[in-house]
């Protein structure tokens, strides 16, 4: 009988307490944990992106123009030289010579020559009286005419030998870096010679050129026309460098169909080297108060592309969107968003339609 009580007494117990087991398994779902980025206004430029190559502003070959032992050479190769630099001394010896001897030829056939004249003065009036014959005062007026135009060769002949012996000091065309050297004093030189002496390459500023597809020809006309667009060109492992598009060729590669185009660049700080490949990218024109969202919310449906927007309540809704084109983590929106609609960026596989969400912290968490 006691048994049967305290049966009966505990059972109100078990009642409550499955009622409330019940209510626990039936409640709401746990928010979906995500990462969630916010819609922004910014500034987006619109890029043409290409694998460049760095050439140097001006190439020179240095080329000896007379023939000669070279005598002294005025660098070191790899040194910086400045435009007028002296590179090289051939020896000046036998064009020194060369122009002695053709000012004494010069000074010996101006005698003659004033001797000629003065003789044909004395034939012309010898010839109105009639004292010579007419071969004689021919002759006269000949080695006269003659005579002039032999100093006048001499005088051509100091010219060519003075700038001979000028050719003797070679000096740099443009201020730049030198190469390898190629001669070292005591070897003999040919004039003309196919063998440069050095080469020496301008590197501030430098050239970078690179090619973009002929579809992009339209833009890039549109955009130079009395402006310069910037261009950035940034080497491997090295910081972006700021130049300007300043060559746009006048023909389309048929081969690989795109266009030739060059940038130049200050270089102050030798950043980019001639020979040397470069990502570059070059502006055509900047959107002002583009509005964007990271490029990692944006999903893509039978019916377009959308994204999960974060509603005041934390729960989530589905915004259709148009995107107009993407650059680096944005992606360009035409509608669908404002700035400060928040989006979820990670871990849209776990959302619906007014699920409620708990975000990220850094951690993870």
């Amino acid at each position: 009988m006691r048994s049967r009580r305290l049966a009966v007494a505990l059972l109100p117990i078990a009642l409550a307490a499955g009622c409330g087991g019940a209510k626990k398994a039936g409640g709401p779902p746990p928010p979906v944990p995500v990462r969630v980025g916010e819609v922004k206004r910014l500034a987006v430029p619109l890029d043409v992106s290409a694998i460049g190559h760095v050439e140097p502003y001006s190439t020179v070959s240095v080329k000896p123009r007379v023939g000669g032992e070279v005598r002294e050479v005025g660098f070191r190769e790899g040194d910086d030289v400045k435009g007028g630099a002296l590179l090289f001394v051939i020896d000046p010896r036998p064009f020194e010579a060369a122009l002695a001897e053709s000012r004494a030829n010069l000074a010996r056939d101006r005698a003659r020559l004033t001797e000629a004249e003065q003789t044909f003065k004395r034939y012309e009036e010898l010839i109105r009286k009639e004292y010579i014959t007419q071969e004689q005062f021919d002759q006269a007026r000949a080695n006269s005419e003659a005579l002039r135009a032999t100093t006048q060769a001499d005088e051509a002949a100091i010219e060519t030998t003075r700038l001979n012996l000028e050719y003797c000091r070679i000096t740099a065309s443009v201020p730049g870096r030198t190469g390898g050297l190629l001669v070292h004093p005591g070897n003999i030189v040919k004039a003309n010679d196919d063998k440069p002496l050095v080469v020496i390459n301008q590197v501030e500023p430098v050239f970078v050129s690179f090619a973009v597809p002929e579809k992009g020809l339209g833009e890039v006309m549109r955009r130079s026309a009395g402006a310069r667009l910037p261009v950035v060109a940034t080497p491997q492992g090295g910081n972006p460098e700021t130049g300007e598009l300043t060559f746009l060729d006048n023909a389309v590669d048929s081969t690989t169909g795109t266009i030739m185009l060059k940038a130049s660049f200050p270089n102050r700080d030798r950043a980019l080297w001639p020979g040397q490949y470069v990502n570059v990218s070059l502006t055509l024109k900047i959107d002002e108060d583009a509005v964007v969202a990271p490029i990692d919310a944006i999903q893509t449906g039978q019916s377009g592309t959308y994204v999960y927007a974060v509603k005041p309540d934390s729960t989530v809704e589905i915004r259709t969107v148009v995107v107009r084109r993407n650059w680096g983590t944005w992606a360009l929106l035409t509608s669908g968003l404002a700035p400060g609609d928040r989006v979820v960026t990670d871990g849209q596989l776990r959302l619906a339609p007014g699920v409620r969400i708990a975000e990220k912290t850094e951690a993870g968490r």
